[in-house]
């Protein structure tokens, strides 16, 4: 099989430190709190919607570690016909499209069921969790950092 290599524009980490720092530590207080697996279907679902090809690596690798089965990992991308999502987080990840898409904001509905199912303040880091992923894919997609780099 011949692959085709994407070169990478700019190492962003090397280039803007400080700025690559702040979302690490911004990433890392997103997290807190929220639940290993689901915190990896989330980012791997803004990652798929983002087209983030690093993203998508990197997720898929830290749901298996977390003990994320293969078939649900392979069904994210059709979460809403899959039956192997729990209400919860089909929540989360109703939530997670409207906030990654935004077209016409994020709709009551999915608000509404995305707090019947997370506390105010796990429901605050979910939010923050969304927009950190979509952070870090705008970041590696304008960069074109490459699946499997460090």
């Amino acid at each position: 099989m011949t692959t085709f290599q994407v070169p990478q524009r700019m190492n962003f980490a090397a280039v803007s430190p400080k700025v690559f720092k702040a979302v690490l530590a911004l990433d890392a207080a997103a997290r807190e709190g929220l639940d290993p697996v689901l915190l990896e279907l989330v980012q791997i679902r803004a990652s798929q919607i983002n087209r983030c090809a690093y993203c998508i690596d990197y997720h898929t690798g830290d749901a298996r570690k977390a003990g994320e089965s293969e078939d649900r990992i392979y069904q994210l991308s059709g979460w809403e016909e899959s039956s192997l999502f729990t209400e919860k987080e089909r929540a989360a990840l109703a939530l997670t499209e409207a906030v990654t898409l935004l077209p016409g904001g994020v709709p009551d509905t999915v608000y509404e069921e995305a707090a019947r199912h997370f506390e105010e303040k796990e429901l605050a880091q979910l939010i923050a969790l969304v927009f950190t992923v979509n952070a870090w894919n705008r970041m590696n997609v304008t960069t074109r950092k490459t699946p499997g780099t460090p």
